[in-house]
């Protein structure tokens, strides 16, 4: 188990190098930096300017930033954001808890709607397994964009439903239940964008996944006993299907959190999306960096529970 898990842990290392890497890299392709937009303001000289890039070590060459960034990592502070002027990992670490408190309820809600249509759809019935394949196809279609826009514009028209921020105006004076009661309903429409936006890959792979067990012998067997269809979905296909289902556990709280980052810019949600949104318009390096590295955390250590949970109830992975 050391080896296995030893083994996940390094590519996971490694992916997080990759991103980081990559995402430096990348957003310094684009044009310009933070004082840019000093420049614009005729009371401040280009002097001025270029000093202030020279404290804040802009004028530096790409690797020596890169290995800056790297010790800021090391000391704690995961780089300093100008826009803020503060340590960016607190502002991180704040953003980072609220989509969570987004993503986690989401993943959790996706899955128990996507595993019983599943079964559902593999019930002996072929009207069902074309119901949910003509489903799936329809919610592929539309972006993620589309259904949170839908969603807003059903939420304002009725006006049953908040479709902006996490909290209320009057959250610091409420009562812990009225503040868990008020974030749960501020949650709803960006929680059922992310789930409407889950649930196609789900149901695809939840049905693939039990008729391809349902075609083996041990439950062709099973059936030749007279075993209730339910019971073999239940009991014996469900069990038998789940380590794809695991492994792809950990993919779906990854492309949550890439849906998540959209839906948080458009409905104003305080969290890694919307403050990776703002860095990108005010070109502040540490937080877009601190943000993708953030994401790429939660990912990275999502996949790790699933493989922890795989080696667990696959045997065939525990051999040597």
């Amino acid at each position: 188990m050391t080896r296995y898990l030893g083994r996940r842990l390094l590519r996971g290392l490694l992916l997080l190098l990759g991103v980081s890497v990559l995402s430096f890299c990348l957003f310094q392709l684009a044009p310009g930096d933070y004082f840019d937009q000093l420049r614009l303001n005729p009371a401040i000289s280009s002097q001025t300017v270029e000093a202030l890039r020279r404290q804040h070590g802009l004028d530096l060459p790409l690797p020596l930033r890169y290995g800056h960034w790297l010790e800021s990592i090391l000391r704690g502070d995961w780089g300093f954001s100008l826009a803020y002027n503060s340590p960016a990992l607190p502002l991180l670490r704040e953003r980072a808890v609220n989509t969570v408190i987004l993503t986690g309820p989401t993943v959790f809600l996706a899955w128990t709607i996507a595993v019983p249509i599943g079964l559902w759809a593999n019930g002996g019935r072929r009207w069902r397994s074309l119901l949910l394949a003509v489903s799936i196809s329809g919610l592929l279609v539309l972006p993620d964009l589309l259904i949170i826009l839908v969603l807003i514009l059903f939420a304002a028209q009725f006006r049953i439903l908040p479709i902006g921020g996490m909290t209320s105006l009057d959250f610091d004076q409420m009562t812990l239940w009225s503040k868990l009661r008020d974030i749960a309903i501020h949650m709803v429409v960006p929680g059922a964008a992310l789930v409407l936006a889950a649930l196609p890959v789900l149901l695809s792979h939840v049905r693939t996944a039990v008729a391809e067990v349902f075609q083996d012998p041990f439950i062709a067997a099973a059936r030749a006993n007279g075993i209730p269809r339910l019971r073999l979905l239940v009991r014996y296909a469900l069990p038998a299907a789940a380590n794809p289902l695991i492994t792809l556990l950990g993919f779906s709280i990854g492309t949550l959190l890439s849906s998540s980052l959209l839906v948080e810019a458009v409905v104003g949600w305080p969290g890694l999306g919307q403050l990776l949104y703002q860095a990108v318009l005010q070109r502040d390096l540490d937080i877009v960096v601190g943000a993708a590295m953030l994401s790429a955390v939660i990912y990275v250590s999502a996949n790790f529970v699933a493989d922890i949970c795989l080696y667990i109830s696959d045997p065939r992975i525990r051999q040597p």
